[in-house]
């Protein structure tokens, strides 16, 4: 049986560059009774109007946006490496189009009405602050936003409030 111990962020001795960038989260949101989730390496950690935070971005055409857009909270779960496969597939199928968290095996479970995985070994809860799309005029090395943004679908970016980290004990 799996136990969460939750943490303060100020004890959350784990690296957001590994977590997120090599490592990858899920990043899950409901939207009238319905769960979505989408796989990411982009994103963030930090402290933003004096406030602990996560920040996330996520492209018009995820499905998960829409999930993003209209709730008030959203979760990031982390798992370890046994999960890639299955990290790698839930980032590269559209909920639109199958039900593929029931495909992945995973276990959808809630805290505070927030969807997360029972699988995951860290869980991070944000209430959303704030939403802004990329332009591509607020690019100060224009090469990024060529390289990265050749079809102009531009990120938006969501910075949450970290309410609560639950970690695997």
């Amino acid at each position: 049986m799996f136990m969460f111990k939750e943490i303060r962020p100020e004890e959350f001795n784990f690296s957001p560059f590994k977590l997120i960038g090599k490592d990858w989260m899920l990043i899950t949101a409901e939207k009238e009774g319905k769960v979505n989730t989408m796989t990411a390496s982009w994103g963030g950690l930090g402290v933003m109007w004096n406030k602990n935070v996560a920040y996330i971005v996520i492209r018009p055409q995820r499905y998960t946006k829409e999930f993003v857009d209209s709730s008030d909270s959203f979760s990031l779960t982390f798992f370890d490496d046994n999960f890639k496969d299955i990290l790698s597939y839930l980032g590269n199928k559209s909920g639109r189009d199958e039900n593929k968290i029931e495909k992945s095996n995973l276990t959808v479970i809630y805290d505070d009405n927030i969807p997360y995985f029972k699988e995951a070994n860290i869980s991070i809860f944000c209430k959303k602050l704030f939403a802004q799309e990329y332009k591509p005029e607020s690019f100060i090395v224009q090469d990024l936003n060529e390289k990265n943004y050749p079809n102009a679908d531009h990120h938006t970016l969501y910075i949450g409030e970290i309410t609560k980290i639950l970690a695997k004990e």
